[in-house]
């Protein structure tokens, strides 16, 4: 029987284990996100990124591998990404110290002859930096072995996107996400001749099943007040699944054909989240109306980020959310499997789906 003593020190180890309340407000840092299209990182060249309230410089070296580092020079505090690269090391432009493309300092220019000070002694952060389908992701986590996985699109095999389009956020990263799968919001946020009309909405039934670190609205038809959709003729169905940390994936088949799109929410800090959505596809006409497209996705994106920016007004007071069901079931999900992620990383243990089958309905 364990004493009074060594029970309250349990207690006290287990509290530490848990996550705070603060921390689910906060971004999962034991996962991937999203940083940049591939295309917009040339050879011999970085670019500067904040991403997680961190900058980051992302590079990609004489042999056209990508690297990511922490964007400041332990020295003194300057940024790298001010310096010069000639596709093997790193110059910062203040005293001149050198760095690999590991974050190794290898060369101090004020060192004289004698002096046992090693440059090898010190290093900035390296970041794990990962090129998949034509984009680049960011791990900031320590265990990449448990963290959900870099998505990949079925059909797409070693291709890019056709499409890219970013827009930032005014929404912490949770306001962002919960948007991101709410299903309601359409005819009031995206009514447009192209999409959807107040007049349009109707009450709709979606199978939802878990799926690894997230949730999938099962194999469907689209529904009839989705206009965008008939682009692709035929009798197309789509897929939809969500994955922690703030990824939506949506495949949609017609016939032989395939259309993919992939968004991604990545936090900047703890009040702006930047939204890139990627789109991949197979029909040979939509690169013909391509144009056409970048519009409509860029006005989709806006009108999504106007509606969260006046969101903010009323988010800085602070009120209680009230989310209902089924529309709101996902954003229930999403919280639900954050906080299971949470404490599967703090107790070291295997993560544990909390969704369960159902069925939702809604009108919309």
């Amino acid at each position: 029987m364990p004493d009074g003593r060594s029970a309250r020190m349990d207690d006290a180890a287990s509290r530490r284990m848990r996550p705070a309340a603060s921390d689910f407000a906060a971004p999962l840092r034991e996962a991937w996100y999203y940083a940049l299209p591939s295309r917009g990182l040339r050879r011999l060249t970085m670019i500067s990124r904040l991403m997680l309230g961190e900058p980051i410089l992302i590079g990609r070296d004489e042999r056209g591998s990508i690297f990511a580092l922490r964007d400041l020079c332990p020295h003194r505090g300057m940024p790298l990404s001010a310096g010069n690269f000639d596709g093997r090391e790193i110059e910062c432009c203040y005293h001149g110290w050198r760095f690999d493309t590991r974050g190794q300092c290898v060369m101090i220019p004020s060192l004289v002859p004698g002096q046992r000070f090693a440059p090898g002694h010190i290093h900035t952060r390296l970041y794990p930096a990962r090129e998949v389908q034509g984009n680049i992701w960011v791990f900031f986590g320590e265990n990449m072995g448990a963290a959900p996985e870099i998505p990949v699109l079925d059909g797409f095999d070693n291709c890019a996107p056709d499409l890219v389009e970013s827009v930032r956020f005014s929404a912490a990263i949770d306001h962002a996400v919960v948007g991101l799968m709410d299903p309601a919001h359409g005819p009031f946020v995206h009514r447009a001749w192209w999409w959807r009309s107040r007049r349009s909405i109707q009450q709709k039934a979606k199978a939802f099943s878990p799926s690894p670190f997230g949730f999938t609205m099962l194999r469907h038809a689209p529904s009839h007040n989705s206009r965008a959709y008939r682009l692709l003729g035929g009798a197309p169905e789509t897929e939809i699944v969500f994955r922690l940390p703030s990824v939506r994936i949506e495949q949609i088949r017609a016939g032989r054909q395939r259309v993919a799109n992939l968004t991604a929410i990545t936090p900047i800090d703890d009040r702006v989240a930047e939204v890139s959505h990627c789109v991949y596809w197979t029909l040979p006409r939509l690169g013909l109306l391509k144009p056409a497209l970048r519009r409509y996705v860029r006005a989709f994106l806006y009108q999504d980020r106007d509606i969260m920016e006046r969101q903010q007004q009323g988010l800085r007071f602070d009120p209680p959310l009230t989310l209902i069901d089924d529309a709101d079931t996902q954003a229930k999900w999403y919280y639900r499997l954050k906080r299971e992620y949470l404490r599967a990383c703090a107790e070291k243990r295997p993560f544990e789906n909390p969704v369960e089958p159902r069925t939702l309905e809604w009108r919309s």
